[in-house]
C-alpha cells in the first residue's frame, strides 16, 4: 500500500457521499485507498475513480479497516446500510470498526451527518451546538453515533448537512419522493408545504466541503462540528428550479404519505420514510456560519446546475437534454 501524509481510506467509496468524496480528495491531490469485499468488482463498477487503490476488506470488520488505514492520515466513513435496513444493527458496528481503525492508527475520522439528530425543539434553524432530541428511530440511532465517536478518544470532524441529491444517489430524497427516477422528469410530488424552507445538500459541494477541511484537519480541534448549509430552498424554489431543467411546466402532485403510511408496516424502507415527514411539516435549516469562518466560504453550486448535474446522472432527462448540457 502506497502512504503519505496526504493518504485517505474512505469507507463506502462506491456509495453516494463516500464516492463523491474519494473524487473530491482526489482532485485535491490526496492518494485514495476504497475498501470493498471484491476490489476487482470496485475498480470495474467505479469508472470515475480509476486512481482510487482498492482493497480487500469488510467494514463491518475492525481488523479489516485497520489494515487499510496503516498510513492513512484520515479515514472517511461514507458506509451506510443501504436502502434504509437494518440500521440498529449495521449502522453502529460499522461505525465501531473504523473507530477501532483510528485508534490503532491515529488517523482522523470524517464523518457524513444528517439532520435527522434534531427535532422540533431547535427548529428553524440549528447550530452545531443545538440540543440533539431525534424523533425517529434513525435519529436516535444517529445521536447514539455521534456521541461515540465524541468518547472514543480519536479525533473527528462530523458535517451535517440537509437532504443529499446529486448524480449518483440510492436513497436521495429527490429522486426517491420528489421526482422518479429513470423516467422522464414531467411531474413533482412535493412532501411538505411549499412555503417553507428545507435544506439540500448537493453532494459534489459537500465533499468539497470534506476535502477542504481534510486538508486543515491538523489545525482543528480533535473532534469538530459543522454544519453544510447547501441549497436552502421553499418547496416552490424547488418546483421553479426543476421546471427550469425540465425546460417545461411540471404537474405538481400532493405527495402520497397516506399511502407510504398504510404500508409502512410491511416495508422497512416505508416505514423509515414516514418517520421523516416531520422534516417535512417544518422549516429545518443548518446555520453554517462556523464553517464559513473556518473555510471562509462553503463550496456552492447553482441550483440549477446542480439538479442538471443531478438529473442527468439519475436518468430524469430525455437523451437530446442530456447531449444539449
Amino acid at each position: 500500500m502506497a502512504t503519505s501524509d496526504k493518504t485517505a481510506l474512505v469507507i463506502g467509496a462506491t456509495g453516494s457521499v463516500g464516492g463523491e468524496v474519494a473524487a473530491a480528495l482526489l482532485a485535491h491531490g490526496w492518494h485514495v485507498r476504497g475498501l470493498h469485499r471484491d476490489p476487482a468488482r470496485a475498480a470495474r463498477e467505479a469508472v470515475d475513480l480509476e486512481a482510487v487503490e482498492w482493497v480487500k476488506g469488510d467494514a463491518m470488520s475492525g481488523a479489516d479497516v485497520t489494515a487499510a488505514a496503516r498510513g492513512a492520515r484520515v479515514i472517511v466513513h461514507g458506509a451506510n446500510p443501504p436502502g434504509y435496513k437494518n440500521w440498529a444493527g449495521l449502522a453502529v458496528p460499522m461505525l465501531e470498526a473504523t473507530i477501532a481503525a483510528a485508534q490503532a492508527t491515529g488517523a482522523r475520522i470524517i464523518f457524513p451527518g444528517n439532520v435527522y439528530n434534531y427535532g422540533p425543539d431547535v427548529f428553524p434553524m440549528m447550530a452545531e451546538d443545538a440540543p440533539q432530541n431525534p424523533r425517529t428511530r434513525k435519529g436516535a440511532i444517529r445521536v447514539a453515533m455521534e456521541r461515540r465517536l465524541a468518547t472514543a478518544g480519536v479525533r473527528t470532524i462530523i458535517v451535517r448537512a440537509g437532504d443529499f441529491f446529486g448524480p449518483v444517489s440510492a436513497s436521495s430524497f429527490l429522486t426517491e419522493g420528489l421526482v422518479a427516477k429513470d423516467k422522464p422528469l414531467k411531474s413533482v410530488s412535493y412532501p411538505g408545504p411549499r412555503e417553507i424552507r428545507h435544506a439540500w445538500a448537493y453532494l459534489p459541494d459537500l465533499a468539497e466541503t470534506m476535502a477542504r477541511l481534510a486538508e486543515i484537519e491538523a489545525t482543528l480541534p480533535d473532534v469538530a462540528a459543522y454544519q453544510f448549509g447547501g441549497h436552502q430552498l421553499t418547496g416552490d424554489e424547488m418546483i421553479a428550479g426543476l421546471e427550469r431543467v425540465a425546460g417545461r411546466r411540471l404537474v405538481v402532485k400532493r405527495f402520497p404519505w397516506l399511502a407510504l403510511r398504510a404500508l409502512a408496516p410491511f416495508v422497512e424502507m416505508l416505514r423509515e420514510l414516514v418517520e421523516m415527514r416531520y422534516l417535512w411539516d417544518n422549516t429545518v435549516l443548518l446555520d453554517n456560519a462556523k464553517l464559513v469562518k473556518t473555510l471562509g466560504a462553503e463550496p456552492h453550486t447553482p441550483l440549477e446546475t446542480a439538479l442538471r448535474v443531478a438529473l442527468q446522472g439519475q436518468g430524469c432527462l430525455p437523451s437530446d437534454q442530456k447531449a444539449a448540457a
